[in-house]
C-alpha cells in the first residue's frame, strides 16, 4: 500500500484531537511495560535459571547447540541474543514506516507477536530451557521493534516544549500498569496453595498474564494513533529487505551530517546499556546472590514501580527548571552509587534490598523518559522512525553488551557481585560522553526549534 493512504502531515490537527492521540500513545507504555516488569525483571530470570539447572549436567552446564553454557548465565545470554535479532529487524521496520507513513500496522504486528510469545511461556516447565530461551528471544525482540514505532510518534504528537512532559507521562503510565499487575502477581504467587496450584504453575500464570495484558491494552493506541504521510523528500525510498538495510546505511550517513545527534546517541547507547542490564538481571542477583525469596523480589520491584511513577514525573519537573541534560547527568551519578551499594549489600537482608530498590525507582523512569524526549529534539523532521530505529537499538535494541558482560563475568568468576559491579563502567563512560554534548547546538543543527530549557 502506498503512502498516500496515510493522513497528510500538513493536515491541521485540532488540539483536542492531539490530546486524545497523546492519551492513546501513553497506553502503549501501559500495555507493554508489564512484560518488562513481570516477565523480564521479576519472574523469568530466576524461573528460566531453575529450568536450566534442572537440565544441567553434573558441573552445572547446559549445552544448547553443543555449546557449554553455565545454567546461571543462560538468561543473560538469551537477553543478549534477543537484542541481536532486534538489531537485524529494526532497520527494515524503521525504513518501511518512514517510507509508507504507516506505523500502526507494523506496531500491531510487533506487539501481538511479542504478546503471543509471552503467553506461550505458560508452557515453560520441566527442563524446557530451550523453549524458554526461544520465547524470550521472540518476545524481547518484538518489544524492541514495537518501541521503534512507538517512540517515533513522539515528535509528531507533541510540540518541542511539551515533549519532556509527554514522554514522562508515558513512562508514568507504564510504571502504573507494572505496579497494578505486580500486586495481582503477588496475590497469585504468595497464595498459590490456597488456589490449589503449585509454585511453578503460579509463576507460569504470571508470565502468561503479562502477554494477555500486553495484547489487550495495545488496542487503545491502535484505535487512537493516526498514520501520517511522509514528507515528499522521504518518499520513493527503496523497499524490501535490501531497501531496509540500504536505508539504515543512508540513516548512518545522514547522522554523519548531524555529529552532535550521533554523539548523544553514543552516550545514550552506553549508559542505557547499564540501565537495561540492571533491570533485567536484578531478580537473578537478588535470588541467586542475596538468597531472597520470590515474594521479597516481587515486593521490591513493586516498590520500584510505585516510586518510578513519582520519579518520572518529578524528574520531568526538574528538567523544566534545570534542563533535561543536567537532570539526566544527576541520575547517572545516582545509578553509579546504586551499583556500588549493591556490590556490598549483605545476603539475606531484605530491608537493605528494599532501600536499594527505592533508589532505583526514583531515577529509573526519569532517566529513560528524559533521554527519549531529549533525543526527539535532535531528530530531523520526516526521519523520525529511522532515527528512532537507531535510538531503539541503544534503548531496548542494542543493549546486548551489558547482559553479555554480566553473563561472562558470572561465567568466569561464579560471582554475581562481580557481575553487578562490572556494570559501573557503562554509567561512568556514559556520563562523560553526555557531559560533552552541547545539546542546544545539537537541536539547532538538526533544524528544530530550541526549547527555552534543555
Amino acid at each position: 500500500m502506498t503512502a498516500n493512504t496515510a493522513e497528510p502531515e500538513e493536515h491541521a490537527v485540532d488540539p483536542a484531537d492531539l490530546r486524545r492521540e497523546q492519551r492513546g500513545w501513553y497506553f502503549y507504555d501501559f500495555a507493554c511495560s508489564v512484560y518488562s516488569t513481570s516477565v523480564v525483571t521479576v519472574f523469568l530470570g530466576p524461573y528460566l535459571t531453575s529450568v536450566a539447572r534442572a537440565a544441567a549436567d553434573a558441573e552445572g552446564f547446559v549445552h544448547p547447540l553443543g555449546i557449554p553454557v553455565r545454567a546461571g548465565s543462560l538468561f543473560a545470554y538469551a537477553v543478549s541474543a534477543s537484542i541481536v535479532v532486534a538489531v537485524l529487524v529494526m532497520p527494515l521496520v524503521g525504513a518501511a514506516a518512514d517510507r509508507t507513513g504507516r506505523k500502526k500496522p507494523l506496531l500491531a504486528a510487533a506487539a501481538y507477536l511479542g504478546a503471543t510469545a509471552t503467553m506461550g511461556m505458560f508452557f515453560l516447565d520441566g527442563d524446557r530451557y530451550l523453549l524458554g530461551a526461544f520465547l524470550l528471544i521472540v518476545a524481547n525482540a518484538s518489544l524492541a521493534v514495537s518501541m521503534v514505532l512507538y517512540n517515533a510518534y513522539l515528535p509528531q504528537i507533541a510540540e518541542p516544549d511539551e515533549r519532556d512532559a509527554v514522554s514522562s507521562r508515558g513512562w508514568a503510565f507504564g510504571y502504573t500498569s507494572g505496579a497494578l499487575v505486580l500486586v495481582l502477581n503477588l496475590v497469585v504467587y504468595s497464595g498459590h496453595e490456597s488456589f490449589g496450584i503449585s509454585e511453578g504453575t503460579a509463576v507460569r500464570i504470571c508470565l502468561a498474564s503479562a502477554g494477555l495484558w500486553w495484547g489487550a491494552f495495545t488496542l487503545v493506541p491502535l484505535r487512537r494513533l493516526r498514520d501520517r504521510r511522509t514528507p515528499p523528500d522521504a518518499e520513493g525510498r527503496a523497499g524490501g529487505v535490501g531497501g531496509g538495510w540500504r536505508q539504515l546505511m543512508a540513516t548512518l550517513r545522514d547522522m554523519r551530517r548531524h555529529p552532535l545527534t550521533l554523539s548523544f546517541l553514543l552516550a545514550y547507547l552506553i549508559y542505557n546499556d547499564g540501565v537495561q542490564t540492571v533491570i533485567s538481571q536484578a531478580s537473578v542477583f537478588g535470588s541467586e546472590e542475596l538468597g531472597l525469596d520470590q515474594t521479597t523480589l516481587i515486593t521490591a520491584v513493586l516498590l520500584v514501580q510505585v516510586l518510578a511513577i513519582a520519579g518520572a514525573l518529578g524528574m520531568g519537573r526538574m528538567a523544566r527548571s534545570y534542563g533535561a541534560k543536567r537532570t539526566i547527568l544527576a541520575s547517572l551519578a545516582v545509578w553509579t552509587l546504586i551499583l556500588a551499594a549493591g556490590y556490598f549489600l549483605p545476603a539475606g537482608a531484605p530491608v537493605a534490598f528494599f532501600f536499594l530498590a527505592a533508589a532505583i525507582g526514583l531515577v529509573l523512569g526519569g532517566s529513560q523518559a528524559l533521554s527519549r524526549s531529549l533525543f526527539s529534539h535532535l531528530v530531523p523532521r520526516g526521519k523520525e522512525a529511522e532515527y528512532f530505529s537507531a535510538y531503539e537499538m541503544s534503548d531496548r535494541g542494542l543493549s546486548w553488551l551489558g547482559p553479555l558482560v554480566f553473563g561472562l563475568a558470572y561465567q568466569l568468576t561464579g560471582s554475581y557481585r562481580d557481575a553487578i559491579i562490572s556494570l559501573v563502567i557503562f554509567f561512568v563512560v556514559g556520563f562523560v560522553l553526555l557531559a560533552r554534548v552541547p545539546v542546544r547546538e545539537a537541536v539547532a543543527a538538526a533544524g528544530n526549534p530550541v526549547p527555552e530549557r534543555i
